[in-house]
């Protein structure tokens, strides 16, 4: 018996729950994926924490012009992609788009470092979750508990979710994206209407600030804040029309991301002035003791105190959309590897009446448990290192999956010369997004060690040679655990990302 049949299995009936093994199909539209890509990169945490730390940490004042040439970067990744996803749709995305186009043992590699980054990102995320929802619950509504206890409830609530419809997800998405953008754009107006004390300068869009100081870091720091616009395919299997539904979500998320980031970034810096938000004397005299406060702090000096409550917990609920949008991205990844067989049979299992992913879903949430738990219990900061170096090693774990999948996509329709696309989506734009994006990976691991010092000058920290080996180290790992499965279980190896066309029919039509 094939190891994917369970997920060939036809459409439940209308109303009935879906299939063991199989996800919820036909469940997500346009809307639905947009808001999963938009809030996994978390606007109000981009904009609030990582943009205003980028600052800080780089001494970079050209962040909003970075944000440009990114965006069209990514834009002309997502061309192939979105091509791939037009003749593969499968949760498993970055690992089965590398199987079809670089073999499979390169695929399982790829589907380990994504399995290691996701958890990074959405593991990561916890640290800063913790600490903002503590000081927003002491502060407003009285009660007091550690950094750790919040995650564990924060947590608890995600894993709940995660066994849940992936719809009812998207609306719990759909409703915290919304608010937080509002308060975001109320504020980029309030500093528009009173900028700080050097005024609306437009130093954030010199190229010159821009490549100035510490690039690299600032443009993974740029990518942290993408992370998850390249997650609609992971949910192919579960949109109304896979054909259309992956590019179209992908290509607006973006568009979306790039220019409201880029806009307010540079307003960001205008709050309190350019110069303040990359010096830390300069920052601790205006009032803001780490460039975290800068947007709330200033925003409600501007907005008033109903605008920094709502803002303060905005920021809280932005991070738990993060964390929920990650949380589903691994767990459908774990459900991709337990279907093919490269691990146990038992994670594909879906819950009968949901669609979900529910063994996958309880595995992430337990890895998550046993690592917040070991942070806590060593004392370590939760933000300068459970956040700062997780985070920053799920940024460069996609950087380098984007990679490998651009050149996966060249090798795909190389091998596929019947395509009825054209030659700028399946070999130009995907060789030239490879290629930028091994020059942005490459820039990232020079500077890395800005990121885990969170200094441009200080001296090499062993993290900074650490984490980027567990990342490439689990992407050889990946590549033996598949060498093993075509010495020892070879009928489990030949059905590595493969599927009937049967299937595949049934998924795009």
């Amino acid at each position: 018996m094939s190891v994917i049949e369970p997920a060939a299995a036809p459409a439940a009936p209308t109303g009935a729950g879906p299939a063991s093994g199989q996800l919820h199909r036909r469940a997500l539209g346009v809307p639905d994926l947009v808001f999963f890509i938009v809030a996994a990169s978390a606007p109000l945490t981009a904009v609030a924490g990582g943009q205003a730390a980028t600052y800080l940490v780089t001494g970079n004042k050209g962040i909003p012009f970075l944000f440009i040439p990114l965006a069209i970067v990514l834009g002309i990744f997502a061309v192939g992609y979105a091509a791939m996803s037009r003749h593969v749709a499968d949760a498993g995305a970055f690992y089965t788009y590398v199987v079809r186009g670089l073999g499979r043992i390169p695929g399982v590699g790829v589907a380990f470092v994504a399995l290691v980054s996701y958890n990074a990102m959405q593991i990561g995320i916890y640290g800063l979750f913790g600490v903002a929802t503590a000081g927003f619950m002491a502060d407003k509504i009285g009660i007091t508990l550690d950094w750790q206890w919040w995650c564990l409830i924060g947590g608890a609530i995600i894993a709940v979710l995660g066994v849940l419809k992936i719809d009812l997800n998207a609306r719990v998405l759909g409703v915290a994206l919304i608010l937080e953008v509002i308060v975001v754009v109320i504020f980029d107006l309030g500093v528009i209407s009173s900028p700080g004390p050097e005024g609306l300068t437009t130093v954030g869009w010199s190229p010159s600030a821009a490549t100035g100081s510490a690039m690299g870091a600032a443009l993974t720091f740029c990518v942290a804040s993408f992370v998850g616009f390249e997650s609609a395919a992971i949910y192919s299997e579960e949109c109304k029309d896979p054909k259309k539904t992956v590019a179209r979500a992908t290509f607006i998320a973006v568009a979306l991301i790039g220019v409201f980031y880029a806009v307010s970034s540079w307003l960001l810096a205008n709050s309190v002035g350019p110069t303040t938000m990359t010096n830390p004397d300069l920052l601790a005299k205006a009032g803001f003791p780490d460039p975290t406060t800068v947007l709330v702090g200033s925003g409600t000096a501007t907005l008033g105190r109903v605008w920094g409550d709502t803002a303060a917990a905005l920021f809280c609920t932005s991070l738990f959309a993060a964390l929920l949008a990650f949380h589903n991205a691994v767990s459908r990844y774990v459900f991709a590897l337990g279907r093919e067989g490269v691990f146990p049979k038992v994670f594909a299992r879906t819950h009968p009446k949901t669609g979900a992913p529910f063994v996958g879903s309880m595995a992430q949430s337990g890895l998550a448990l046993v690592v917040v738990g070991a942070f806590a219990i060593a004392g370590a900061d939760p933000v300068l290192k459970l956040f700062t170096w997780l985070t920053n090693l799920g940024a460069l774990g996609v950087l380098l999956l984007m990679a490998v999948t651009s050149f996966a996509v060249v090798a795909y329709f190389n091998k596929r010369p019947d395509h009825d696309l054209g030659a700028w989506s399946t070999k130009i734009a995907p060789a030239i997004a490879g290629i930028l994006m091994v020059v942005i990976l490459v820039l990232g691991v020079a500077n890395f060690n800005v990121l885990i010092t969170s200094s441009t000058n200080a001296p090499t920290d062993t993290m900074t040679i650490v984490l980027p080996i567990v990342l490439f180290g689990s992407g050889i790992v990946g590549m033996i655990v598949a060498w093993a499965l075509k010495s020892t279980r070879p009928q489990v190896y030949a059905e590595i990302g493969e599927r009937t066309p049967t299937e595949t029919a049934e998924h795009l039509a």
